[in-house]
């Protein structure tokens, strides 16, 4: 089980066959790497797993190969499109995800491509940003020059890039960090980083079209992939208010808002989630919320109502169905505005 979905194992991957499975998506979410937060948001489950479906078929019929094979409606596996009720079970291909040794910070990536053979979880997030906005760690990591602005500093806006950008981090380390080209290339085994990226860049053209035809920005978002007999599959979920930030009239219409009323409303929380993670970077130990001394509070009933709205009017303007009871696009992102 992640923090927002549960993992149901049907038949096991082996070395050289895929499994089935499915994710259970929950209304759970997560922020700042915490994990399971102390409530959930009503639906948020739902929405993910039809944005997710939605992309995922649409992937697939553009030729992306992905491990989703469907959704579970009354113990069927069937296409997005048949379903009448938002689902909350995607149907998948399974892989295998050996243990990543480590001692401290110190991960051995050997052992775990010792183990992979050749089916295996890359244990890397591929990330693509169409945008930088303010706060974004991008800035501190390059100079606007490097991304073909002309600029000679950061402005104190959002900018849109001229292309997109793709990076590489890590997935399974208890605090991921951002890779060189080489160092990704190196952690991802068999799989080479060059097709990792035009897969990447695949997903990111198909989801921002998708976006700006329902009247969405989409800004940055990542995918994970799966490594089978020498082929790169998207794996996880896509192009979702989770894994992507999208914005509309300029408003964001993500989990970064969530993120950012955290910020506003429980500073202290998110200080103290700075100074473990700082603190266990120093010590070289690996889980930095045992060195968090304070936990965060759930979330007033009118915000997790607002967030609710969020995920269902923008899935319902995404997939381009009334697939949720929700109201209209522009009605949950005033709410969020005023937040």
């Amino acid at each position: 089980m992640t923090s927002v979905k549960e993992f149901r194992v049907e038949e096991p991957a082996t070395a050289d066959s895929l499994g089935a499975g499915a994710f259970v998506f929950t209304d759970d979410y997560s922020v700042f790497d915490w994990g399971k937060m102390p409530d959930a948001i009503p639906n948020k489950g739902a929405s993910l797993c039809a944005m997710g479906a939605a992309n995922f078929e649409r992937l697939e019929a553009e030729g992306v190969p992905t491990h989703y094979r469907g959704v579970v409606s009354s113990g069927e596996v069937v296409d997005f499109d048949s379903v009448v009720a938002p689902p909350r079970e995607m149907a998948i291909d399974l892989t295998r995800v050996p243990e990543l040794p480590h001692e401290g910070r110190e991960y051995n990536y050997n052992a775990y491509h010792e183990a992979a053979g050749d089916n295996y979880l890359i244990p890397l997030e591929i990330v693509f940003r169409n945008t930088v906005p303010v706060g974004s760690s991008l800035r501190s990591r390059g100079e606007p020059s490097e991304f073909d602005l002309d600029e000679e500093t950061w402005p104190d806006e959002p900018v849109d890039l001229p292309e997109p950008v793709v990076e590489f981090s890590t997935k399974y380390e208890e605090s991921d960090r951002y890779l060189s080209r080489e160092n990704a290339d190196f952690i991802a085994g068999k799989a080479e980083v060059d097709d990792l990226e035009s897969v990447a860049r695949e997903v990111n053209r198909i989801v921002t079209r998708t976006a700006a035809d329902a009247g969405l920005k989409h800004e940055d978002g990542k995918i994970e992939c799966l490594y089978f007999d020498g082929e790169i599959r998207v794996a996880d979920v896509v192009g979702t208010f989770d894994e992507n930030r999208f914005s509309h009239d300029g408003q964001q219409l993500s989990k970064e808002v969530l993120r950012q009323y955290h910020k506003r409303t429980q500073p202290e929380w998110v200080e103290a989630v700075g100074e473990a993670k700082a603190r266990a970077k120093a010590e070289d130990i690996a889980d930095w919320r045992e060195l968090c001394a304070i936990d965060p509070q759930p979330l007033p009933r009118h915000v997790a109502d607002a967030a609710r709205e969020m995920y269902t009017a923008g899935t319902n303007a995404y997939i381009g169905r009334e697939l949720f009871s929700a109201p209209s696009l522009e009605e949950a992102v005033e709410a969020i505005r005023n937040l």
